[in-house]
This record gives structure tokens, C-alpha cells and sequence, in this order.
């Protein structure tokens, strides 16, 4: 009897053990949460073979299902890519057989659909164009072993047709943020917004002309990189202007937008604004360090900031946390031309001069356009012939950016504009900025005036995540999209002289790191999708 009592005990000593010990084993490779999975973090468990790229791609797809069109219906998402799993199995393959490639090998990564794999730019007009090639940043993701998820709904024609709510466009209906139900996501980079705050992909790219990325990272609780025009490639990019526009990365985390920026900077020669950037491309995920804010100087234009006294209070607030890390704050550093380039048409007549010219070169340039559309004068005559679908109303129905940029001619007025954005956004703005007040970079919130001076100055920016609105804003109405709301993100941006994204790095993960506010609010419940690895494997 003693001794069975014993076996008894022995027995369940063991299984207690055995309980801990398959705990433990579970905590030390537990699932990451896709909600927040990091690139390193999801490399990680495919390195372990916690799971597979496969199973990356149906729980993101999964995830996409649940509250793209369903649920919420944030219209993130214009399309899966139906090669996604079978491109994964083949990774899959490559890891087991000769290793990763690096630190995107399998990763799922969304594009803005203005990047050109089977293209529209949110338009019928170019719908089953073909592309001669892929655009030089998705293959430069596909060599690193990125799996592209997916084309990503944007503000249509990049928020260059008209005066019209961002996050519409006509194939993918009316996105919006999923921090509060209906609002407003910003744009134009509106779904790679979205879908990266959430988890629908584990980043995704976006494109800026003048607050594209920076604005949709801001609104959605993201990190994102506008880079200096002619770091990144645009061949393949649908465009507004070849002196502003460029291609970054938007994601849920500094470290995750530097690994995506390592990858696809670097000189190309179909796009020669790409050959003035360095020689030797920096890893910039070597800007990851700490006290990256110790010994800098950074200045605050107040000129340029928003009309909203949360954003403002947060801002001011957060200023002593930056001190605290070493930084020395330079308050006011207001910009010498501050006045004249808030009152400066130069930047208007520059790219609605260059829309016209570059969007013909881009279509010239396609092998196939289904629709025969071959200029701007014939998107305005398709979109008209095609009301229903892109000029539905009563909110949709403008394309007068798109009559204006018509009208326009490559004339001395264009060139004097050229000329005096150069002055005003190098010269006397930024690059006089930093001069004047011995800085190191310029810091103020991603909302306001913010992304104006770098855009037609071709300077980069990096946003992180700052606040978000109290609980107590009265949200605003609907028209279509609510514009603001409790719960919206807001962000704070740092900027800087051409190419000197390593640095602005170097600063935003310094602050993200001591402040980590993205974690403090969440989406709302209905747009959080419920799908991770553990339902698929």
C-alpha cells in the first residue's frame, strides 16, 4: 500500500514536472503575436522552425480576410497576391536548403499599389496594365527573399486628381484608420497605413510627394521613412513629380522601417536622381544603438506647427523626456524664411507642371494598357466616361487637380519655381536652419507644416509614434471620413539635410525606445483581426 502511495506521488512529481517543463519549452518559443510581431522576432521563429513563411502568408491573409472587407471594412487591401504561398513554399525551401538570404527572407511585405508588379494606382483607368519590369524597391525586396503580400489601397493617383477624402480610390473604395470607427487614415499611402498598424503584413511601403508617408504613419501609429529623393528608386512608380517624389518604408517599429531601408536604397540606373546618393549604401540598422540622442542639438520651428492643442501639448510635454536623453533642444529654431515659404505657389506649379509630363513618360513606358489610355487629358476623358465607378457621388467627384495639371506648360514660371524651392527648402530653409542654430536635426510634430519644407527641399524625414487624442475630443462628423476622433494617433517627426537618414534613425529609435507609445492604445476591438500563426499550423 506504502509503496503504491509512493508510485502514486512519484507519478504525479513527474507529471507536475513534465507540466512545467512543456510551459517552460512553450514560453521560451511562444507564437509571436502578429498584432505586433517584429521582422526580427518573426525571423526568429522561422529560424527555430516554429512555423514557416507559409504559414506567415495564409495567417495574414486570414487576417486581411477579417477586416478588410468584412468586420470593420477598413479597405486596407486592394489585392492578395495569388503567387504569395507558393513564393513562400519556394523560400521555405531556400531556408532549409542554403539559409536566409538576410533579414527579409520570407517576410510578407504589402506595396502601395502605385508600385508597379500588375499596377493601377487605385484607378479602373490603368487596370491589367503591364509593366516592363517589376519596380526597382519590389525587386530589390524580392532579392532579399521578402514575399510581396500584396497591393495596398492608397488615396487614388496618389491624392493628385482633386480635391477628394483621403484613402478613396476607385477600385478599392474608402479606406479608413483603424483607430477609431470611419476616420480619416490620411494619405496618400493610406492602406499601407492601416494594414501595418494592425498586422496585416509585417510592414509595407508607401510613397511620399509631400506628406504621403510621413501623414499616414502619423494617423495610423507607425514608424515611417520618407528618404531623401534619389535613395530610394522610383523606377516603376507611378508618378506625381521626379523632383519630389520617393519610396519608403512604413512600419510598426524603427527597427523594422531600417531593415526595410537597408534593403531597398541604393543607386539605379533607370532612375538617375538615384546617382547623386553615396557610393556605399549604409546598413542602417547599425543606427540602432543607444543613447543616440546624447550630446545632439536639435531645433523646434514652431512656426510650422499644427492648430491643435493636443498634439501641441503632447509635443512640449515630450520635450523634457528627449532632454533627459542627452539631447539639447534649441526652442524657437524657426526657419529664417518661415513666412515666404508658407506663402509660396512654387511647389503647386512645380508638380502640377511635372504630373502632366511624368505621368505620360510612366504610361509610354507600359507594355500594355488595356484601356487605351495613353495621357492625362485621357484619364480625365476615361474617368468621366466612367462616373459611376471614379467619380461616384457625392463625395468622389473631383479631378480638378487633374484639369489644372492639364493646362500646365514646362515654362519659365516652372523653372523660376524650381529655382526658388531649392532656395526656399535647402538654402534658407532646412539646410539654413541647421546652419543658423547649429543643429544636428530639425524636431517637430508630423502634423502641421511639417513634411512641406523637406518635400520640396527632397530632404528626409522619420516619424515616430508621440500621442494620441484624448478621450474627451468630441469626434467630428463624417464627410465622408470623420477627421478627428478619440484615440488618433499622432506622431513626432525628425528631419534633416539630404542623406542623412542614419542619423535621423539614430535619433527616432533613441526616442521610440524610451517612450514605446505606440503600445499605449490600441486599435478598436472590431479592427483588431483575431487570426495568428497557432489557427494555421
Amino acid at each position: 500500500m506504502k509503496f503504491a502511495f509512493k508510485l502514486l506521488l512519484f507519478g504525479l512529481a513527474f507529471h507536475c514536472q513534465l507540466i512545467i517543463a512543456v510551459s517552460s519549452l512553450f514560453q521560451k518559443n511562444a507564437l509571436p503575436d502578429l498584432y505586433e510581431a517584429s521582422i526580427a522576432e518573426l525571423q526568429d521563429g522561422l529560424e527555430k522552425g516554429l512555423f514557416t513563411s507559409v504559414d506567415l502568408v495564409k495567417a495574414y491573409f486570414a487576417r486581411i480576410d477579417e477586416v478588410n472587407l468584412q468586420g470593420p471594412a477598413l479597405r486596407a487591401v486592394i489585392e492578395m497576391n495569388p503567387s504569395a504561398q507558393k513564393q513562400a513554399a519556394s523560400l521555405d525551401f531556400e531556408r532549409k536548403t542554403k539559409g536566409p538570404r538576410g533579414p527579409l527572407h520570407g517576410i510578407p511585405i504589402l506595396l502601395k499599389d502605385n508600385i508597379a508588379t500588375m499596377i493601377s494606382d487605385g484607378s479602373f483607368a490603368l487596370l491589367g496594365s503591364v509593366p516592363p519590369r517589376d519596380a526597382t524597391v519590389a525587386a530589390k525586396l524580392r532579392a532579399a527573399g521578402a514575399i510581396l503580400l500584396g497591393k495596398a489601397n492608397l488615396s487614388e493617383w496618389a491624392h493628385f486628381r482633386g480635391n477628394i477624402a483621403s484613402g478613396w480610390s476607385g477600385r478599392g473604395g474608402q479606406a479608413t484608420c483603424a483607430y477609431f470607427p470611419g476616420a480619416d487614415p490620411s494619405g496618400s499611402s493610406s492602406g499601407s497605413g492601416i494594414a501595418s498598424s494592425i498586422g496585416l503584413a509585417a510592414a509595407a511601403l508607401g510613397s511620399e510627394t509631400d506628406g504621403s508617408i510621413v501623414s499616414p504613419s502619423s494617423r495610423n501609429n507607425l514608424v515611417g521613412i520618407k528618404p531623401t529623393v534619389g535613395l530610394t528608386s522610383r523606377a516603376g512608380v507611378i508618378p506625381i513629380s521626379v523632383h519630389q517624389d520617393t519610396v519608403g518604408p512604413m512600419a510598426r517599429s524603427v527597427a523594422d522601417a531600417a531593415a526595410i531601408l537597408t534593403v531597398i536604397a541604393g543607386r539605379d540606373p533607370l532612375d538617375n536622381f538615384t546617382l547623386a546618393q553615396p557610393a556605399k549604401v549604409p546598413d542602417f540598422t547599425k543606427a540602432l544603438v543607444s543613447g543616440g540622442l546624447r550630446g545632439i542639438r536639435l531645433g523646434v520651428p514652431r512656426l510650422f506647427f499644427p492648430d491643435d492643442n493636443n498634439i501641441n501639448a503632447a509635443f512640449n510635454e515630450t520635450l523634457s523626456v528627449i532632454r533627459e536623453l542627452g539631447a539639447t533642444i534649441v526652442d524657437p529654431a524657426d526657419f529664417p524664411d518661415a513666412g515666404e515659404m508658407l506663402a509660396s505657389n512654387n511647389e503647386t506649379i512645380v508638380l502640377d507642371t511635372d504630373f502632366k509630363v511624368d505621368v505620360k513618360t510612366y504610361i509610354d513606358g507600359l507594355l500594355k494598357v488595356p484601356t487605351g489610355v495613353a495621357d492625362l487629358a485621357d484619364l480625365i476623358a476615361f474617368n468621366i466616361a466612367h462616373a459611376a465607378e471614379e467619380l461616384p457621388a457625392p463625395f468622389y467627384t473631383d479631378q480638378s487637380e487633374f484639369i489644372v495639371s492639364e493646362n500646365t506648360t514646362v515654362d519659365s514660371a516652372y523653372f523660376a519655381a524650381l529655382t526658388a524651392d531649392a532656395d526656399l527648402g535647402r538654402t534658407r530653409g532646412i539646410d539654413g536652419t541647421l546652419k543658423k542654430f547649429n543643429l544636428d536635426a530639425i524636431l517637430l510634430p508630423t502634423d502641421g507644416f511639417t513634411s512641406t519644407p523637406a518635400a520640396i527641399a527632397g530632404y528626409p524625414i522619420v516619424t515616430v509614434p508621440l500621442g494620441f487624442q484624448p478621450d474627451n475630443v468630441t469626434a467630428t462628423r463624417a464627410n465622408p471620413v470623420i477627421e478627428n476622433a478619440p484615440g488618433l494617433p499622432f506622431g513626432i517627426a525628425f528631419m534633416g539635410t539630404a542623406f542623412s537618414e542614419f542619423n535621423l534613425i539614430k535619433f527616432a529609435f533613441a526616442y521610440e525606445q524610451a517612450t514605446h507609445t505606440r503600445l499605449k492604445r490600441l486599435a478598436f476591438p472590431a479592427a483588431i483581426p483575431k487570426t495568428q500563426l497557432e489557427d494555421v499550423l
